[in-house]
């Protein structure tokens, strides 16, 4: 009868044991370390004593001397960036590794170009595409005259066309960035092998259209990755 009990006893005891075990493996999964390097846009500087914010949690880490910094976060969480003299900045988490950040100093007017536009946050990217909006509208609402009128130095001055020009650039990130929050390096390696260089390039090369990627089924989307494989494949 004994025997019964201590083997009852040692059943639960392995089992209260895998319980815990359950629920502290799930914590480390849930509650993973977010790692990061901010730099100054221009310089691209690494920048001190940044003080990191997940506006989920109200966690708060400060980058080291060579811009590195380590904070608890999840997929989908917001993390704010703030620091005397830069602008406060946003990033959505949307994906694992380590993220490059690139602070603005405040009040500094920057030249546009392929590689900043890429480099901005996402909050950042918004501004931008809102002032280049702004500055390239060909209409204007004139309180003195009533009501809108053309404006000939919106429509054909040398600012206004950059504007434009620069507006283009902008809105053409922001629907990759939207895109690449679907087409995943993750989905992507789930479908077909390609090392990690081939898997860059691919995901480039292949990016689809934003209408499609927010549209497309996971059958679609899978046949999509199938076919673009495959031609991926000849052209090498």
């Amino acid at each position: 009868m004994f025997g019964k009990q201590n083997k009852m006893k040692r059943r639960y005891l392995y089992s209260y044991i895998l319980f815990l075990l359950g629920v502290c493996g799930g914590s480390i999964v849930n509650a993973q370390d977010f790692r990061g390097i901010v730099y100054e846009l221009e310089s691209s500087s690494p920048l001190w004593n940044v003080t990191v914010k997940n506006l989920r949690t109200q966690e708060e880490a400060n980058t080291n001397r060579e811009g590195q910094f380590n904070i608890k976060a999840e997929l989908n969480d917001y993390l704010t960036f703030t620091l005397p003299g830069y602008l406060t900045d946003t990033i959505f988490i949307y994906e694992e590794g380590v993220r490059r950040v690139y602070m603005l100093r405040d009040e500094e007017s920057i030249a546009l170009d392929e590689i900043l536009v890429k480099r901005m946050t996402d909050s950042r990217l918004a501004i931008e595409i809102a002032k280049a909006q702004n500055e390239g509208k060909s209409v204007e609402a004139s309180q003195q005259r009533g009501g809108l009128r053309i404006s000939p130095s919106r429509v054909f001055g040398r600012k206004a066309k950059q504007a434009r020009s620069k507006l283009a650039l902008l809105l053409e990130e922001q629907n990759n960035r939207k895109v690449d929050r679907i087409f995943t390096p993750r989905l992507i390696a789930s479908i077909v092998t390609l090392n990690e260089e081939e898997l860059a390039l691919f995901r480039e090369r292949f990016r689809p259209e934003l209408k499609f990627a927010e549209t497309a089924s996971p059958e679609d989307m899978r046949l999509y990755i199938l076919d673009s494989y495959k031609k991926f494949k000849e052209e090498k």
